[in-house]
Parts: C-alpha cells; structure tokens; sequence
C-alpha cells in the first residue's frame, strides 16, 4: 500500500512539473512541494468540511490546481516587473482557489482569499500557517461589505455573473487596476448585461490553455467604463 501511495505521488509530482513547463512557469522544488501539500491538505479537509464538489485527487489536480496555475502567467504580465509587489483579493475563494496557488508562485504578491462560508476561510488560514506563506490571508466576509482595499487585481473563479462580480467587488479595484473573472467558455449573456449597466467594460478576453484538461477556459479582462482602451491591446473586444 505504501507503495502504492508513494507511486501516485510521484505521478502528481511528475505531472505538475510538466504541466508549469507547459504553462512557462520555472517553479523550485519549495513552490512544487507547497502546491502538492496544499492538494494533499484539501483532500484531507473535503471528507469533513466539503470545500470542493470534486472529489477525485486526479480531477483535483487538473480541475483546481493546473486550472489555477494557467491564471498565474497572464496575472504576472499584467502587473509588470516580475517580483513586483502587488494586492491582489480573491473573491468567492472557496477553499483558496485560485488565491492559494497565486500565493505559493508569486511570494511578492500580498493576497486575501474571501469567502463568506467559515470553515473555507478557516481552512485558508491553516494553509498560510502550514505551507509557511506569510503574504497569504483570508478573511470570513461578504465582499461587498468591506472597506476598499485598493487591489490591484480582483479575481474571481466561478463566484458570481460577471455584472455581479463588478457590482459587489469592483469598489476594491484600485483606479488603474483590474477585474479579473476566471470563466469556462466566454460568457456572452454576462458580457453584454455587464455592458448595458456601463460602469465596468470587457477590456479583453484572453483564452486558456490548462494542461490536461478538455474543456474551454478563458480570462475576462475588465476595466471601468472609462479606462476601456488604456493600456492595452491584446485581444482587445
């Protein structure tokens, strides 16, 4: 059985290390080890406090943390000089998806993962202690009922419609930052309500590619209705 365990470990360990060469992220074997204890850890706690609907450690890895990972490369470019500080929230984080893994890549990143369901915060807070990631926070909370934080990144992953997202979350977006939406295929009914309100714009859509997994995944760029344009071209609606 031993074995056994540890022959899937090294499989996980194996796979991860291909899939950040494939997303053109160097990781030392400190960030390798963090990212497998934390789905170590996550599989742990989701027998008793079910953080995640998925419950297969091979999906977890593909569908939590490669999915999270393919978010750290375009989060980067957009905030410049690599090991730049930055403020970066995480809203509807659930478990710490993708703030966690942001975390561990990016030491010079101070992030806050939100959630409003407790035992998730709790367990966010156990993983910045264990996996020793002193610019990792959580806090239990509405978004939309804490002071503006001035982020330069705001994020999400499956928390709300894009018009949700910016209306509860946007106040937290510095005034040349960025909201971030991490969707599955490009949510069209979303973008045009988000547009018909007119405060928050699609500044660019920026699709995914996330190893090992058959499925569509984009980046929702966006930035209020007057900034649209400024600063950027990439794949530019």
């Amino acid at each position: 059985m031993t074995a056994r365990i540890d022959q899937a470990g090294a499989d996980m360990a194996g796979r991860l290390s291909r899939a950040c060469e494939q997303l053109g992220l160097p990781a030392d074997a400190a960030a390798h080890d963090k990212l497998l204890n934390y789905l170590s850890q996550m599989q742990r706690w989701n027998r008793t406090y079910n953080l995640t609907a998925i419950r297969d450690p091979q999906q977890m890895l593909i569908q939590h943390l490669f999915d999270s990972l393919a978010a750290v490369g375009p989060f980067s470019e957009a905030l410049g000089a690599a090991g730049a500080p930055a403020k970066v929230y995480d809203v509807g984080s659930g478990g710490g998806l993708p703030g966690v893994v942001l975390a561990i890549m990016r030491p010079m990143w101070s992030v806050t993962c939100i959630d409003a369901v407790e035992k998730k915060t709790a367990f966010v807070r156990q993983m910045s202690g264990a996996l020793a990631l002193p610019n990792l926070q959580a806090r239990h909370a509405r978004i939309e009922t804490l002071e503006p934080a001035e982020c330069d990144i705001v994020t999400s992953r499956a928390f709300a419609s894009l018009d949700d997202f910016a209306q509860l979350a946007g106040r937290h977006v510095r005034i040349d930052g960025t909201l971030v939406a991490m969707k599955g295929k490009v949510p069209d009914e979303e973008i045009q309500a988000l547009h018909a309100r007119g405060e928050w714009q699609v500044d660019h859509i920026q699709p995914l590619r996330v190893p090992e997994l058959q499925a569509e995944r984009c980046l929702i760029w966006m930035r209020r209705g007057e900034e649209r344009g400024e600063g950027r071209s990439q794949g530019t609606l």
